[in-house]
């Protein structure tokens, strides 16, 4: 079985040269290919339109990338969201990845290295190209101004734990509580810090230093 991926962009040309390249792989293979978020979410309408990966441009009319990812992440989390753009800017890499972008990389990119993002992201539910990483990396390394968001003592303690490797049932048990209630955890933390996925969590938790890799080795 082939990977199914699906491509927004409302470049028709890149689209198409985007979409002929994927389907030379031997392990993926284009559904179709739509121009915005509204297009993709009347596709989503059918199950069986449902792809693996979604190759998402950032910049487009009607419903743009930031959008399209946040309603991918909330209705189909199951989906990977791969960012497409001509650009490396820190905000829209940051924007995308509080959106439940898994991934992000420029549209130049060489065929070969698109191969191994999609391979990579398939096999590892996340892909970042060397440029992005390194802006991550500074970002969380970077002195950042205490947050002003009132976070209470039992939301610092699941924000460590979501920077593990822990589902949310298993962080429920380390926490001792239902799912239910680390699910309201997750929900208020979203709206006190305007962030929309479990890995922008996680940055957030380590650039404000409320995860420290030495309070959880055995």
């Amino acid at each position: 079985m082939k990977t199914k991926v699906v491509i927004v962009d409302d470049h028709k040309l890149i689209a198409k040269a985007i979409g002929s390249i994927v389907n030379d792989f031997t392990d993926f293979e284009v559904m179709y290919e739509v121009e915005n978020g509204v297009e993709l979410i009347e596709k989503f309408k059918s199950p069986d339109k449902l792809p693996d990966i979604v190759l998402l441009d950032i910049s487009m009319p009607v419903m743009d990338g930031f959008e399209t990812a946040k309603w991918i992440t909330k209705n189909h989390p199951d989906i990977l969201v791969m960012a497409l753009s001509m650009q490396d800017d820190e905000q829209s890499l940051f924007k995308m990845i509080n959106n439940g972008a898994k991934g992000f990389m420029h549209k130049n990119i060489h065929p070969q290295e698109l191969e191994i993002a999609l391979k990579t992201l398939l096999r590892e539910k996340i892909y970042f190209p060397g440029w992005a990483t390194q802006k991550l990396y500074s970002s969380i390394n970077n002195p950042a101004p205490s947050p002003t968001y009132e976070i209470t003592p039992r939301e610092e303690e699941f924000l460590k734990y979501v920077c593990q490797d822990l589902t949310y049932k298993e962080i429920g048990e380390k926490m001792n509580c239902s799912h239910r209630t680390i699910d309201g955890y997750r929900d208020s933390l979203f709206t006190k810090l305007g962030i929309n996925s479990r890995v922008g969590l996680a940055l957030f938790a380590v650039k404000h230093k409320y995860f420290n890799p030495d309070d959880f080795k055995i």
